[in-house]
């Protein structure tokens, strides 16, 4: 089965934006932006007045707000258009971004699956292969599913036995999916179509004749608005109409709880784990399957702590969980017995990633200063070896099943793209499965960490990627990167854009920020609610070290985060305009004092505190973005960027916040809006659309740090072979 850690809240985190970028050009004061009206909208908080004169934005089917979008639009664009080298840009991204990408493995039955993405496709294609060395076939091919490319595929899960694969189906970047079902064999859909679906996990029976999934209730079954809660947890069985689907589990008494089910890999045990919104703790419920009438029974309950299942072993379930173990420790429940945990791996000085078990074995990634180290125990909890990876960096995942004698290891690191190694058990030995060959010279670039104190005297850790032999005289341009948040570690990852701006000659730098899960749970509660200012500490923190060290100036650095780390440079930008030359935005939440009224937005309570509440109100009203921008303020020059079909994040945030900064900016600089169409927060974007916003943002931020565009050295060569 799916390794645990996937199993944590599916709405955990808002969708970590992956490209590396920044904004502007030119002279903010020749710019024609279009007149925002306002309007006279006074919200009453516990005694405080506070004024929304944007509210009008929040309509994003309103013609006024679509037509204020489209001239938004077409100022950035034409601004964009000016750039003299935008379009050389296009084409370097182009073609560092035309390589074969293979995702990690999956064996079922005499099976292996895998996704590829040949290049330049829209979208990866799934492929099936009779074992480890067979023939690739394509199994699901999303390309062939639009003109555009903007259907994209989401839940995956494969029968035990591999004859069936259960897929959903995704239109223009939306959460929600179609669920299908496809005969592996024969490459054709069966008749099952599951709709009202999102943040679903696919658990087979194990006898195939069906799956668990979970849905939300029908549009005019629950009051106006609650169709985005409720979630419950149902089984289809194969052949049968939706509206006969059997009702597994509900929770009445939590409209923001949701249910992800899983099977243990004997088929065994229905693994039922029920999350409240972005919350990390949960509770897990168990059903034994092949008993008649066999009810649900809970194991965990309370949501003290996070439980997440790696795998049974007769009646022994195996968790990771941070009860009374903030770092992390796996435990066995024995369902025969007190049906207490019991430790077996122990927590440690380094934070536990994945676990899973594979030939007999208990597999475990540890984050060691949010690197990744991979170790081997026994079922009893012995330590048995480290496996030794390529080189300093991150495993993305991990796929084997408690019998088979290897694994699957996906590993990547700023300077390596992600590839597929096979690990053998009985050799010891990691060997390259699928290799992705990009065309550059990575050892003319360098990556290293760095520590620096926060405003509290918090070590936080940052790393950098540079060309080798960089000089510190204060001149390189830099872009530092953070998101902060939901337990999710940014740790060392691969990205064609970002080798761009580092062959242009760009410094990058990510900060591990307070809020994320790099040092475990008591790292992520550290920035959240109303300690949420250490994660703006932090990554304030992290621009002033930049530029002491003499790697950049305030005119020469960049700063970005999307989501939830859009929220980030929105609200740093406020709080230090002086600090930074651009500011990019991507995605953002903005509005905190009705954030919960949108998409998914209540969800993310845990992190952000209910602004209903007393208490919550008083810190978010401090940071909110919306609430404090300052007229007459000399802001950096910004790219504030959304998706009129973005479903988590809601198009209203980007707009007001554009909207106001416009209004108040006393400066020349440049505060541009790019609304993107028919894609959304970010998952499932067409490689196309990915290439054109790669290259509005690229083109912007060099421009705006006086940078001129340079040749690689290899392109070059090759155009003049």
């Amino acid at each position: 089965m799916k390794h645990a850690r996937l199993w944590r809240s599916p709405v955990a985190a808002l969708f970590v934006i992956a490209l590396v970028a920044a904004p502007l050009v030119s002279i903010a004061a020749k710019l024609d932006y279009p007149k925002a009206k306002t309007v006279d909208q006074v919200d009453d908080f516990f005694g405080t007045k506070v004024a929304d004169p944007y509210r009008w934005l929040e309509n994003v089917d309103d013609p006024e707000v679509q037509a204020w979008g489209d001239a938004e639009n077409a100022v950035t664009q034409s601004y964009i258009g000016k750039i003299p080298f935008r379009a050389q840009v296009a084409k370097r991204l182009t073609e560092l971004l035309d390589y074969p990408r293979v995702g990690l493995p999956t064996k079922r039955g005499p099976w292996v699956f895998f996704s590829k993405n040949s290049g330049l496709q829209n979208q990866a294609v799934i492929y099936k292969q009779m074992g480890a060395n067979g023939e690739p076939q394509p199994l699901l091919d999303p390309n062939t599913m639009s003109k555009d490319g903007t259907v994209s595929i989401s839940a995956l899960s494969y029968t035990g036995d591999g004859k069936m694969v259960g897929y959903g189906v995704s239109q223009s970047g939306s959460d929600w999916e179609v669920l299908h079902v496809r005969d592996v064999a024969t490459g054709k859909d069966r008749a099952d179509q599951i709709e009202r679906c999102r943040f679903t996990a696919i658990a087979w029976a194990p006898d195939n004749s069906g799956f668990y999934y979970s849905r939300y209730p029908d549009a005019g079954s629950v009051p106006k608005g609650d169709e985005e809660f409720w979630q419950k947890l149902y089984f289809h069985r194969l052949g049968e109409a939706q509206k006969k689907d059997r009702l597994v589990y509900e929770r009445p008494d939590c409209k923001e709880c949701g249910t992800s089910p899983g099977v243990s890999d004997d088929g065994r045990w229905l693994v039922i784990h029920v999350w409240k919104g972005t919350a990390t703790e949960n509770e897990i419920f168990v059903q034994r399957l092949g008993q008649p009438g066999a009810q649900i029974e809970p194991v965990f309950t309370g949501f003290d702590a996070s439980w997440s299942f790696v795998e049974s072993s007769g009646e022994k379930l195996y968790f990771e969980s941070d009860k009374d173990a903030p770092r992390h420790r796996v435990v066995t429940v024995d369902m025969a017995g007190d049906r207490q945990p019991s430790t077996v791996v122990p927590e440690g000085t380094d934070v536990i990633g994945n676990v899973l078990i594979a030939n007999g074995q208990l597999v475990i990634s540890r984050m060691h200063n949010a690197q990744s180290r991979l170790f081997a125990f026994g079922l009893d909890g012995q330590m048995l070896h480290e496996v030794k990876l390529p080189t300093i960096g991150t495993i993305a995942g991990l796929s084997g099943r408690p019998n088979d004698p290897d694994l699957y290891v996906s590993f990547t690191s700023f300077l390596f793209p992600p590839q597929s190694y096979r690990y053998d058990f009985k050799s010891g030995a990691l060997d390259l499965y699928k290799d992705a060959s990009v065309d550059f010279d990575r050892t003319a670039f360098v990556a290293r960490q760095v520590f620096f104190e926060s405003k509290d005297g918090t070590k936080i850790p940052m790393f950098l990627v540079h060309k080798k032999g960089l000089m510190l005289d204060g001149n390189n341009p830099t872009l530092l990167y953070g998101y902060g948040g939901f337990n999710i570690s940014m740790t060392p990852a691969f990205s064609t854009s970002r080798l761009f701006w580092l062959e242009q000659g760009g410094v990058y730098a990510v900060a591990n920020l307070r809020g994320g899960g790099e040092f475990g749970e008591e790292w992520h509660k550290a920035g959240t609610l109303d300690r949420k200012q250490n994660v703006f500490d932090d990554f304030i923190g992290a621009a002033e070290w930049l530029i002491d060290n003499d790697y950049t100036r305030p005119e020469k650095l960049a700063i970005q985060g999307g989501s939830n780390g859009g929220l980030l440079t929105a609200a740093c930008t406020l709080q230090r305009p002086d600090l930074y030359g651009c500011v990019l935005s991507q995605v953002p939440v903005i509005d905190m004092l009705r954030y919960q009224k949108f998409t998914i937005g209540a969800y993310w309570k845990p992190d952000y505190g209910d602004p209903e509440n007393a208490a919550a109100f008083k810190a978010l009203i401090q940071y909110s973005p919306a609430h404090n921008v300052k007229p007459g303020t000399k802001f950096p020059s910004m790219l504030i960027t959304t998706a009129d079909t973005d479903t988590r994040v809601h198009p209203m945030h980007a707009k007001k916040f554009a909207a106001a900064v416009q209004a108040a900016n006393a400066g020349d600089n440049p505060v541009l809006l790019r609304v993107e169409t028919k894609a959304g927060h970010g998952a499932g974007k067409p490689t196309s659309k990915q290439i054109e916003e790669s290259a509005d943002l690229y083109s912007c931020v060099m421009d705006r740090l006086g940078m001129s565009y340079v040749a690689s050295e290899r392109a070059a060569k090759r155009g003049s072979e």
